[in-house]
């Protein structure tokens, strides 16, 4: 199925509603559910229902967001090609470490979380324009407290309601698939990896996230 950009008369609720510091729903390419995305992380929080200051993960789908945080991140030059690697192409959510000498920026506050930054990394093609309009974004999976995450535009509508808009691309997407929230995973500044959360990318590899670690691993 060609992958395409969504366009403005689609994602323009979520446009609008970014812009105006409320959170949107958007959508993730299979087998990940959708996601909350703000520019306001209180806002991300709110939409779930949990919390306004509990953290959430920085989405640095710009490249721009990116070379400005990394400085701050407490990795080997190798390390830091890795963890980039793992969020543009494995898609995970990534916890990376934060130097001490050199303190994060201020926008990277609210994705700490124990010396550790929060981050995600996706950028989906059929999102890229609606993406360009906003290169700083807090995000969380889609799911109101207690609930799973939505896997499909129907279920984020009914978990969410019409105050806070969803962005539908189920047709660029696989929803007879199997759907979960990112696998999250702990790099080290030696670019060691750690399997902290089971989600999509490892349970494609069966029911022991070993799997999956051992195919990051291996041979590229």
């Amino acid at each position: 199925m060609p992958v395409t950009d969504l366009p403005d008369a689609v994602t323009g609720p979520a446009a609008h509603a970014l812009a105006a510091g409320r959170a949107a729903i958007l959508p993730n390419p299979s087998p990940l559910t959708y996601v909350a995305a703000a520019v306001d992380p209180r806002a991300v929080n709110e939409a779930k229902a949990r919390p306004a200051d509990q953290e959430v993960a920085l989405w640095v789908h710009s490249d721009t967001t990116w070379a400005a945080l990394a400085p701050a991140l407490d990795l080997t030059p190798t390390a830091l090609t890795r963890a980039f690697d793992l969020l543009r192409r494995e898609l995970v959510t990534l916890l990376v470490p934060v130097r001490t000498e050199v303190p994060p920026p201020v926008w990277a506050l609210p994705a700490l979380r124990d010396g550790h930054v929060l981050l995600f990394g996706a950028r989906w093609q059929p999102l890229t324009a609606l993406l360009a309009r906003f290169p700083r974004l807090y995000v969380s999976s889609a799911n109101r407290t207690g609930h799973a995450p939505a896997a499909n535009v129907a279920e984020a509508t009914a978990m969410f309601g019409p105050g806070i808009p969803v962005t539908d691309a189920d047709h660029l997407r696989d929803t007879s698939a199997p759907h979960a929230a990112t696998t999250m995973l702990r790099i080290a500044p030696d670019a060691t990896l750690t399997h902290v959360r089971r989600g999509a990318q490892d349970q494609t590899h069966g029911p022991d996230p070993a799997a999956y670690m051992a195919h990051l691993t291996g041979p590229t």
